[in-house]
């Protein structure tokens, strides 16, 4: 089974490797942590030959739906997540929609799976810097599979700038009216406002950047994204302050080299909220699980 560390989830799946490239991973510029990881594990079982050969790992979605079901659980670790369904990322070292992918693979790997009576059991947070695409296979898979997105499969994209923010009128667009959508503005390089398309999404995932990358992560950011998700009543969750963080200009340590260590945060800021299950199709809709917060 594959845990994680990441906070907002309790494991991943990837049902390709590699990525063909996005703002993180450019020639100039290489600061994406799964790039950064097959740069180190090159000619290792299960990773791309390379991190820009998108490689297909067919089968890791049927293996994910068999993992243990976690509705009503306790995880003395991520507390926040009590009591949910157990969330599974899928594609933290790919992009699955990268252009060599083909659509009949996705809906073999993702739809079928996820579909499945194992697969309902879960909940699958598909994150991806081309909802483009996503919306082109949402499309693809209404019209000429004739299957609907299924109301486990929630929906992500990516936000890292202001020049990104378009990404989010394409994520709107993907799945039925009863599709659950999120934003992870992570790694977020300059203050961000989400303005009018907030009202279309449930969930809000914020974090400053990790690794050797030096770019700051100003706490005012925080604040006013957590304030914005607050007035359009949108859960908001701060997943760290990243490694290089500040404060009125000046430059602040902690502990934690990513700066995910909550406790180490002023109160306002320790705010990881999960949203609740919504359809009785959902799994978790009859858990009393709460949006959770310190």
């Amino acid at each position: 089974m594959k845990t994680t560390s990441i906070e907002w989830c309790d494991s991943t799946v990837n049902p390709s490797m590699g990525c063909d490239g996005c703002e993180l991973w450019t020639r100039d510029s290489k600061v994406c942590y799964a790039g950064k990881i097959h740069k180190r594990r090159v000619g290792h079982l299960g990773f791309a030959p390379s991190f820009q050969e998108v490689t297909e790992f067919p089968g890791r979605m049927a293996d994910a739906t068999r993992w243990s079901d976690l509705i009503n659980k306790d995880r003395p670790d991520k507390p926040w997540l009590n009591g949910m369904p157990r969330c599974i990322f899928v594609s933290d070292m790919s992009d699955l929609l990268s252009a060599s992918i083909s659509f009949e693979y996705i809906f073999e790997e993702v739809m079928s799976n996820v579909l499945s009576e194992y697969g309902k059991r879960h909940r699958w947070l598909w994150l991806t810097k081309r909802p483009k695409r996503m919306k082109e296979f949402s499309h693809w898979t209404r019209h000429t599979m004739k299957v609907q997105w299924p109301i486990n499969l929630w929906v992500g994209t990516s936000i890292t700038s202001r020049g990104t923010l378009g990404r989010v009128g394409d994520l709107l667009q993907v799945g039925s009216d009863h599709t659950r959508r999120f934003l992870s503005v992570e790694p977020q390089w300059e203050l961000i406002t989400i303005g009018q398309p907030l009202r279309g999404i449930d969930w809000v995932i914020q974090g400053g950047e990790s690794g050797s990358a030096q770019r700051p992560f100003d706490i005012s950011w925080a604040d006013s994204l957590r304030e914005e998700c607050q007035h359009a009543d949108v859960p908001y969750f701060l997943k760290q302050l990243g490694k290089n963080f500040v404060s009125e200009g000046h430059r602040l340590y902690l502990q934690s080299s990513k700066g995910n260590d909550w406790s180490e945060w002023p109160e306002r800021l320790r705010v990881r909220e999960i949203p609740q299950p919504l359809s009785p199709t959902e799994p978790g809709y009859f858990t009393d699980a709460k949006l959770a917060s310190l």
